[in-house]
């Protein structure tokens, strides 16, 4: 008589990729109501519903990317199905979403008290993967909605545009109340990100059970310096194109916010501070000599993907801009360097899909001022930094930490981001000997570009598995939309 089934799957013969293991071991991984159950070198078939052969691929803990915006150019409900079919494809098993009140997103103001259940009504039934989302407080109402939301829903994640009032996306200070949807007499400003601190901090003391995963993050330019620039550059016909875009907004607007947003979180005692997308060598060096100038603040340093793979001269050109822009590729060698010395705390995607339409002007096609910020690449995180990441030395294991497990831990996934008993059985089974050539016409985006076009990377996303269900295999999305919000309290 056959023993009866104690476990939904095995998955036999994963290569499995750790964080913070010196090697990759070939194990069997068995499931049990979407948790890895057990972790072994051979695990009997018999005692499974189903198994699967991973084929000696490499498994990495399924992805976290903990940069998204779903939701920003596209209504959230259509948006959320068509990306995370993409972040699917490429490994992709949580998706975590800055999301705000004002234009773009859902296009309201008011309290969040009103907005957020909306967000979460919309979310729900659309994502194929996982998912979360950061709240960036804008108007003075929010600074006390901040335990509402905490305590309620769970979100421990902040965050601050510091460049608002400058060039791009948002208009120009004297518009900054009408694109943020607040009232006259407020400004979002310096002051305003002070006062946010403290409410961060008040809310620190008062869940000192949560205290480690209550962050801010912050987008880090500083608005003055972009419009003086932006006003310089315009008016240089020998600068087009990204790096004209790099040069308006230049490296030193990043240093300078990095120190100011320092000295504000140690003077307000806002101890867990995320420092996102790290664009150039004068933001990393800034990020770390803020560090050893406040060793009290627990500092995380992020770079995206499209820092990494591309760089002012990439043949995609005005699809590539976003904020803040691609830099030289001086700046992207530095980036690597500073990855592979573990000054660098997590990866991402910094996704948000943005049509042609929104990136061309058909009046004046090549003109960098006209086209939006942003473009999406989720799909292309892993592989790419599994490409790019090999040729220079870097451990597959030290990519499952930058990819998988330090942006859990850091926002409160505790059963996320490692391949380990008890954990969600999310699982990217990955082909590191198969190259390819990045098409947008193969991606599930409905972005229609993508500005890693013509790129060729080394290693493939296979099989995707969302808590023990294969969510994408060989490139095809499977079934319904299985992701479930989650957040510290909720996992």
């Amino acid at each position: 008589m056959s023993e009866v089934p104690v476990l939904d799957l095995i998955i036999k013969n994963v290569r499995v990729v750790r964080p913070h293991q010196n090697a990759v071991e070939l194990l069997d991984l068995g499931i049990k109501d979407g948790k890895f159950a057990e972790i072994a070198p051979h695990i009997s078939p018999d005692i499974s519903k189903e198994v699967f052969d991973a084929q000696n691929l490499l498994g990495f803990p399924g992805i976290v990317d903990a940069h998204m915006h779903v939701g920003i150019y596209q209504p959230l409900d259509r948006d959320a199905v068509t990306e995370t079919k993409a972040a699917a494809m490429g490994g992709v098993t949580t998706s975590l979403n800055y999301i705000r009140t004002g234009q773009y997103y859902l296009n309201k103001g008011g309290s969040y008290k009103d907005f957020f259940p909306e967000v979460l009504a919309r979310s729900q039934g659309n994502f194929f993967v996982d998912y979360g989302y950061h709240i960036a407080p804008i108007s003075a109402q929010h600074i006390d909605e901040m335990q509402m939301l905490f305590e309620e829903y769970g979100i421990g994640s902040f965050k601050i545009f510091m460049f608002y009032g400058g060039y791009g996306l948002h208009g120009l200070s004297d518009q900054q109340n009408l694109f943020l949807m607040i009232n006259k007499e407020e400004r979002y400003d310096l002051a305003h990100f002070e006062f946010i601190m403290r409410g961060l901090s008040k809310l620190r003391e008062s869940h000192p059970e949560a205290s480690d995963r209550i962050s801010l993050s912050l987008h880090c330019e500083v608005a003055e310096i972009l419009n003086a620039y932006t006003k310089i550059v315009q008016q240089d016909s020998t600068l087009t194109g990204l790096k004209a875009y790099s040069a308006a907004r230049p490296p030193h607007s990043e240093g300078l916010a990095i120190c100011i947003a320092s000295y504000l979180a140690h003077e307000t005692n806002c101890l867990n501070i995320n420092l996102l997308h790290l664009s150039s060598r004068k933001a990393v060096e800034a990020a770390l000599m803020m560090q050893t100038v406040f060793p009290h603040i627990n500092f995380r340093r992020e770079v995206t993907v499209g820092h990494l793979l591309l760089d002012i001269d990439t043949p995609t050109g005005k699809w590539a801009k976003v904020n803040p822009p691609i830099r030289s590729r001086a700046d992207v060698e530095y980036l690597w360097q500073a990855v592979l010395d573990r000054q660098i705390d997590w990866i991402v995607s910094d996704h948000a899909c943005c049509s042609a339409e929104q990136k061309v002007n058909l009046k004046d096609p090549n003109n960098i001022w006209l086209a939006k910020s942003g473009f999406g690449g989720t799909e292309y995180l892993l592989s790419g930094v599994f490409s790019e990441g090999s040729k220079r030395g870097m451990s597959y294991n030290h990519m499952a930490e930058l990819l998988s497990l330090n942006p859990a831990q850091r926002f409160g996934l505790r059963s996320k981001g490692n391949v380990a008993v008890g954990y969600d059985a999310d699982l990217a089974l990955l082909d590191p000997n198969e190259t390819f050539v990045v098409r947008a016409t193969e991606s599930e985006s409905q972005q229609g570009y993508t500005p890693f076009e013509g790129l060729e990377l080394t290693g493939r996303v296979k099989t995707t598995f969302l808590r023990g269900n294969k969510i994408c295999d060989r490139g095809q999305v499977i079934g319904a939309p299985r992701g479930r919000f989650c957040s510290g309290s909720h996992t």
